[in-house]
């Protein structure tokens, strides 16, 4: 299993890849206009993570065209490796393609059905990022419809990067059904690492050991 950082905010980044649990980060356009970011300050921000030491940086693409996200592309491929997120849109399902073929690593992003995910399997594409929470909120059972995009697409070539989380529980239940990579938002990764009962525990083991110091 490998978990990634939602988020472009440095100082949340930091703090949570010295757990040293963490895979990645994944970004999008709303991930960083909530760190007050845009696709200006990309350079900055993929230097700054390869700086910290973060291996595998996920960026999303702008645009509408096909043609307008294989520009943009160009632009995130040249800061340095960088896996390129592009929409399961009609173009963008274009454009992911012909990224493919130059060797790009892909990941497409906003899968909504399983049939996406095939469909991103049948071309070659290496990841899909479906929105978990999201789906839920539309009145679609999230969860269970990630566990049957693993089903349908296995495990290779293409990976399951499950995104829109909102629960611990949701994440050990698509890893029991062999979805191998999770992004957690920052309030999401905080409490995965934060468990109430295990800082209960810690305060009473250190309680214990204060009453035999002095």
């Amino acid at each position: 299993m490998a978990l990634y950082i939602d988020s472009a905010d440095r100082t949340l980044i930091a703090d949570l890849w010295s757990s040293g649990v963490f895979a990645g980060v994944t970004t999008n356009p709303t991930i960083l206009d909530r760190a007050g970011l845009g696709q200006r300050d990309l350079a900055d921000l993929h230097a700054w993570l390869a700086e910290l030491g973060v291996p595998t940086v996920y960026m999303q693409v702008v645009g509408r065209t096909s043609d307008e996200m294989l520009r943009s592309a160009e632009g995130l491929r040249a800061l340095g490796p960088v896996t390129v997120k592009v929409p399961a849109t009609a173009a963008g399902f274009s454009a992911a393609r012909a990224l493919v073929q130059e060797g790009a690593q892909v990941l497409l992003t906003v899968v909504y059905h399983p049939v996406q995910a095939l469909m991103a399997r049948d071309c070659g594409i290496q990841g899909v990022a479906p929105y978990v929470g999201r789906m839920t909120d539309a009145g679609r059972n999230g969860v269970e419809s990630v566990i049957a995009m693993q089903q349908a697409i296995g495990t290779e070539p293409t990976r399951i990067l499950a995104a829109s989380l909102r629960s611990a529980d949701d994440i050990a239940r698509l890893a029991a059904a062999g979805v191998p990579d999770f992004t957690l938002g920052g309030p999401l990764a905080q409490a995965v690492l934060d468990d109430g009962l295990t800082r209960a525990a810690v305060e009473e083991f250190e309680s214990a050991a204060a009453r035999h110091l002095a």
